[in-house]
């Protein structure tokens, strides 16, 4: 029987702990997409306890909870911090095959220096423990960043943001990390919205142009583009219920844009063809700036409409969608491809049924701008569990290219989550272990160790053209 997550933990074989330990664990760490408040990096944020660092905004873990039952109270609710890593402790113990377990007793481990196991018999015992540690003078926001050996950090930010918190990072010599802007303009496109109206009024104060037109409206959009490029942002990132294709002229875009902004409510075709008319548009700017665009799709959220009435959204009520739009993404890159518009492009569904499409789709658009210049994400949200990290990179050695892989991404609010990288270099080091010790890939560890060190870090330096 192997020991309680080991330093081999998931490391089967001599191959796999060899490129683990030789190559991956000394590489560092680039978060390229994440969602953590760039206010509290600059401002060096402590903890006053655990629960504020493991359960203030981990929908994850909220999940988890009130699948054991767990009444809301200790979950979202006026529970005291101490009540709720209680009761967060009293299920973790339970929590056999779930990845929480397994993330963590990584961040106790690795944070906390604590090998033991959490339950409901050793909470108190952690609870303090944590605590104490959480006041050193290491455990401060960028301390946290600075041992999790991190050289870059991308957040994601509106159009409208004012990116201060960038900048007064950027300018402030005693924090090495870089932390960089990424574009996400949902709220710019989701023309169905009830607050649409009040956000181009935001747009159009921040950018200059008064939004009357949808020409307007890309005006805006590309001058805002042009700031968050002078502040470093080379990434952009789409969070889509689903991709569409629905082309129309530049007439029938403009009605339609009129039509909303005269209170009118929109057909679904109408949304899907304005939607497609501002995807095109971001795409083709994109690749004029030389940035990378990220699409995420896949997800119905907020089916739990007395939940999100009372709790709003990111709150752990969001599900895999089945539609799978492999047609419907071909067509998009298509035509960005054919007007010459063609960004870099990170694909990620967070149905693992796409995986075989998405693999199909790359090799279709693959050119000499970049290697793997057309990327399927990492396993992303209900799929960044051992399981769904596996079938993912077989998915994409089978079909296209591991070894351009940009790897993992923490896609999280919480500055303990590194670990998750740590996670997926093991996943990654047994995988390839394993193939070959089975005789399927030479044990050539000068080849595998350039592979290994490229997924976990590497390429991702050279896809983003991040200045490291």
């Amino acid at each position: 029987m192997k020991q309680f997550m080991d330093k081999n933990f998931l490391l089967q074989t001599e191959t796999a702990q060899k490129l683990y330990f030789d190559y991956a664990a000394v590489t560092p760490v680039l978060d390229y997409h994440c969602h953590i408040n760039p206010q509290e990096i600059y401002e060096d944020r402590r903890f006053d306890n655990i629960t504020q660092v493991w359960l203030g905004a981990d929908h994850y873990k909220w999940r988890f909870m009130r699948s054991c039952g767990v009444d809301e109270r200790y979950i979202t609710g006026d529970a005291s911090d101490k009540e709720k890593f209680l009761k967060w402790a009293e299920v973790l113990g339970k929590a056999i095959g779930n990845p929480l377990f397994h993330w963590s007793h990584l961040e106790l481990q690795k944070y906390f220096h604590y090998h033991g196991v959490l339950n409901k018999n050793t909470a108190e015992e952690v609870w303090e423990l944590c605590n104490k540690r959480l006041a050193e003078p290491d455990m401060t926001v960028r301390n946290i960043i600075r041992q999790s050996n991190v050289t870059l950090i991308c957040t994601t930010d509106d159009p409208v943001d004012s990116l201060e918190w960038h900048k007064k990072i950027a300018e402030d010599d005693s924090f090495s990390v870089q932390v960089l802007p990424a574009w996400r303009p949902d709220r710019a496109m989701n023309i169905e919205k009830d607050s649409y109206p009040e956000y181009l009024a935001q747009l159009s104060e921040v950018s200059g142009v008064e939004i009357a037109t949808f020409a307007d409206l890309c005006k805006a959009l590309s001058i805002r583009m042009d700031f968050f490029d002078s502040m470093g942002c080379s990434v952009s990132d789409h969070g889509l219920s689903y991709v569409m294709y629905q082309p129309a002229g530049d007439a029938e875009i403009e009605a339609i844009f009129a039509k909303r902004l005269g209170g009118a409510s929109l057909t679904h075709m109408e949304e899907l063809q304005f939607k497609t008319a501002f995807m095109l548009f971001a795409g083709k700017e994109y690749a004029k700036r030389g940035w990378v665009l990220q699409l995420h799709y896949g997800c119905k959220r907020d089916n739990n409409t007395a939940m999100f009435d009372q709790l709003g959204p990111d709150t752990g009520f969001d599900c895999i969608d089945s539609y799978g739009p492999s047609s419907e993404l071909a067509d998009y890159l298509n035509a960005l491809n054919c007007d010459g518009g063609l960004p870099k492009t990170i694909i990620y569904s967070l149905n693992p049924n796409d995986n075989q499409a998405i693999g199909t789709i790359l090799g279709c658009f693959q050119d000499s701008g970049a290697v793997a210049k057309i990327q399927q994400g990492s396993a992303w949200w209900f799929n960044d569990h051992k399981t769904g990290m596996q079938d993912q990179m077989i998915s994409l050695a089978s079909l296209g290219n591991l070894s351009g892989f940009v790897g993992m991404l923490t896609d999280s609010r919480s500055f303990l989550s590194y670990t998750r990288h740590d996670y997926f270099r093991r996943i990654l080091c047994n995988l390839i272990g394993n193939w070959v010790e089975n005789g399927e890939f030479p044990a050539d560890y000068d080849t595998l160790g350039e592979i290994v060190t490229d997924i976990c870090y590497n390429n991702a330096v050279r896809y983003f053209g991040f200045d490291l």
